[in-house]
Parts: C-alpha cells; sequence; structure tokens
C-alpha cells in the first residue's frame, strides 16, 4: 500500500502550526474536515477515538515520526493526513525527540486488519534516513506525493 494514493495534495500540510502532541492532531483532523474528506459531523467522535488511543501510548515512534491513528464505524475508507514540522513538535516520543512527520490514519473498524498493513507500511518508509531527509527538504505537495510513491529524486541541473 502505498501513501501516495492514500494522500492528496489538501490532505498535506508543508508546515503544521502546533508545536505540542494534542494541538497537532486537532490541527490534522481539522484540515480533513475543511477539505471534506471526514465529515465535520464525524469530528469529535475521531478526536475521542484519537485521544484514547494516544493516552495508551505516545504513537510518537521515533527518528522524528508520529503515527497517530484510530477506528470508526462510520468510515468506509482508509483517510489518511501528512504533516509536516521543520521546527519539530514535542510528540512526547518514545525517543524523547521532537516529532517532523505525523502521518495520521484513520481506518474502518470492520478492516482492522488494515491498520497493521498500513502502520507496517509507514513504518517501514520512515526507517529509511533518506526518505526521511527528502520529505524534509520537499518544497511542494506534489514533490511529498512522488516520496511517497516510491519515485526517485530529480536529478539536479534536469529540467
Amino acid at each position: 500500500m502505498k501513501l501516495a494514493n492514500l494522500l492528496t495534495p489538501e490532505r498535506i500540510i508543508l508546515e503544521m502550526t502546533a508545536g505540542e502532541h494534542w494541538p497537532t492532531i486537532v490541527e490534522l483532523i481539522d484540515q480533513l474536515v475543511s477539505c471534506s474528506a471526514l465529515p465535520g459531523e464525524m469530528r469529535e467522535e475521531i478526536l475521542a477515538a484519537l485521544k484514547i488511543r494516544e493516552e495508551q501510548v505516545s504513537t510518537g515512534v521515533g527518528h522524528g515520526v508520529a503515527i497517530p491513528h484510530a477506528f470508526s464505524e462510520k468510515l468506509d475508507k482508509v483517510i489518511t493526513i501528512f504533516g509536516r514540522s521543520k521546527a519539530g513538535i514535542d510528540f512526547e516520543s518514545l525517543d524523547g525527540k521532537p516529532v517532523h512527520f505525523v502521518i495520521l490514519f484513520l481506518v474502518p473498524k470492520k478492516d482492522y486488519h488494515l491498520h497493521l498493513q498500513t502502520l507496517a507500511a509507514i513504518a517501514k518508509m520512515f526507517t529509511n534516513a533518506e526518505i526521511r531527509r527528502r520529505l524534509g527538504e520537499a518544497g511542494c505537495h506534489q514533490e511529498i506525493l512522488d516520496i511517497f510513491a516510491g519515485k526517485p529524486p530529480k536529478a539536479a541541473g534536469m529540467a
């Protein structure tokens, strides 16, 4: 499963405004609502589910990456959003370091197994330091989508 298939330019925040754990999650959910990827009437329910998950253990998994996620019986497909923070977010990460990349995903409860596949795909991608470097340097939404699609970097000096 490629993240590029789950993202659109509206579901990529090039520079998060939040600097702390919970406000970051709220910012991402509000963006999903504002771009109509998530119905507004589901906002509070989804935030509550995410809060419960985050209270168990932080989804700041290390390497500057956080993967908050939750389930809902009202969803019929996986919904994903990516946020980047060059300054770093205090996400109460397991390694104690700031988070620069947040991939939030919501999964239909009936497709619980999808969450494991999605989590594994994200974790595998973000263990690659070169991918993290490229995401940090990407200047636009399309560059980020290309990285998630597995496209090689454009050669310097090429048009």
